[in-house]
C-alpha cells in the first residue's frame, strides 16, 4: 500500500476509471487548466487532454445540465463542484432530472453520473460556503450519497460510484483533503455502495460518525479508552442507502448510541439514523440515543465562534457519557 493525502488517493481513482473506461470525463470550473481548486485533478488534463477533462464557465446550471444529457446519452460524467455550496444553483438538474429520470423514462435513461466536490465548512469561509448537503441531498429518492472519511476509501468508493449507474452525491470535505493514509494500489479497491465500516471495535456504546467528523470520533474514542469506556466505532461511508445491518448488529451488542454530524441537528441525517434504530431496534436500547450536531445558527466568520458552533471532541466525549449515565 501506499501512503498518500486523500486528494491525491481521489486523484487516483479518478485517472483509474478514465484509464478503464473512456465513457468517464471531468467537467467543472478550474479543473482543467489549473489542476482543480484544491489539485484533486492534477495532470488528468496532461493525460487526457481537453476532450475528457473540460474547464467550464461560472454557470453550475449549465454544464450540470449539459453533463446530465451526456449520462443520458452513454457516457459517464464526473461533475466538479468547487464547493457543493454552488450545487444550490444547479439544485434543479439535480433532482428534478438527473434523479428522476431513470424513473420517469420508465428505465429508458439511466443517468450514470457522479457529483462531487468538497461539503462542509472550511476555515473561516462564513455562512455562505459552510452547507452540509447529505441531508438535503438524501431527503430525494433517485440518488446515492456518499461520503468517505479517509484517503483509502474515498478511492474505492469515487470507483464504486464512477461505476454505478445511478447518480452519486459524492460528499468530500476541503479540511480532509490533506488527510494521509494507507490506500490499495491497483484499480481492483472498490467499496461497494451501502456497505459501513467498524472502525474500532468496543462493548459500551455505539458512535456513528462519517466524513471529517470521524477524526474528531477517533480522537473523543482515545479519550474515553483511558476512563475505561471501550467505544465502538462505527463509519456508515454511504449515508444513502445505510448499512442499517451493520449498525444493527453494534447496537445490539452496545445498547447506547451517539451520533456525530457536521450539518446541523434539526431535520439533520442523524435524525434519520436515529429514527431507523427506534423503529427496528427499540428493545435493545439502554438508554435515549444522543446526537451532537453543528449549532442552530449560519455559520460565523469569527474563529472563536466557528469553534463554538461546531462538533468538538469535549461534546461528543459528554454524549458518550451522557448515554452511559456517567455525566
Amino acid at each position: 500500500m501506499a501512503v498518500m493525502e486523500m486528494k491525491e488517493a481521489i486523484n487516483q481513482a479518478l485517472k483509474e476509471e478514465m484509464i478503464r473506461d473512456e465513457k468517464v470525463f471531468i467537467l467543472g470550473e478550474e479543473v482543467a487548466e489549473f489542476n482543480g481548486a484544491y489539485k484533486v485533478t492534477k495532470g488528468l488534463l496532461d493525460h487526457f487532454g481537453p476532450k475528457r477533462v473540460i474547464d467550464t464557465p461560472i454557470s453550475e446550471t449549465g454544464f450540470t445540465g449539459l453533463a446530465v444529457g451526456a449520462a443520458m446519452m452513454g457516457l459517464r460524467p464526473v461533475v466538479e463542484f468547487m464547493s457543493f455550496n454552488f450545487s444550490f444553483v444547479a439544485i434543479d438538474q439535480i433532482l428534478s432530472n438527473a434523479a428522476k429520470m431513470y424513473y420517469m423514462s420508465g428505465g429508458l435513461f439511466p443517468v450514470p453520473i457522479v457529483f462531487r466536490g468538497p461539503n462542509g465548512a472550511g476555515p473561516r469561509v462564513s455562512s455562505q460556503h459552510s452547507h452540509n448537503v447529505e441531508s438535503l441531498y438524501a431527503h430525494f429518492p433517485g440518488l446515492h450519497v456518499l461520503s468517505p472519511s479517509n484517503p483509502a476509501d474515498a478511492k474505492g468508493m469515487l470507483k464504486a460510484a464512477i461505476r454505478c449507474n445511478d447518480p452519486v452525491i459524492f460528499l468530500e470535505n476541503e479540511l480532509n483533503y490533506s488527510l494521509k493514509g494507507e490506500v490499495p494500489e491497483g484499480s481492483d479497491h472498490i467499496v461497494p455502495i451501502g456497505k459501513g465500516n467498524i472502525v474500532r471495535e468496543g462493548s459500551h456504546v455505539t458512535l456513528i460518525a462519517w466524513s471529517r467528523m470521524m477524526s474528531l470520533a477517533q480522537k473523543a474514542a482515545e479519550e474515553l479508552a483511558k476512563q475505561g469506556v471501550e467505544v465502538e466505532l462505527l463509519d456508515p461511508r454511504s449515508l444513502k442507502p445505510l448499512d442499517m445491518p451493520l449498525i444493527a448488529a453494534s447496537v445490539k451488542k452496545t445498547g447506547r448510541v451517539v451520533v456525530v454530524e457536521e450539518g446541523h441537528f434539526f431535520c439533520g441525517l442523524g435524525a434519520q439514523i436515529s429514527d431507523s434504530i427506534y423503529r427496528d431496534l427499540f428493545d435493545y436500547i439502554d438508554a435515549p440515543i444522543a446526537r451532537v450536531a453543528q449549532s442552530e445558527n449560519p455559520m460565523p466568520y469569527a474563529a472563536n465562534l466557528e469553534t463554538a458552533t461546531m462538533p468538538t471532541v469535549g461534546r461528543i466525549i459528554e454524549a458518550v457519557n451522557q448515554v452511559t449515565y456517567r455525566s
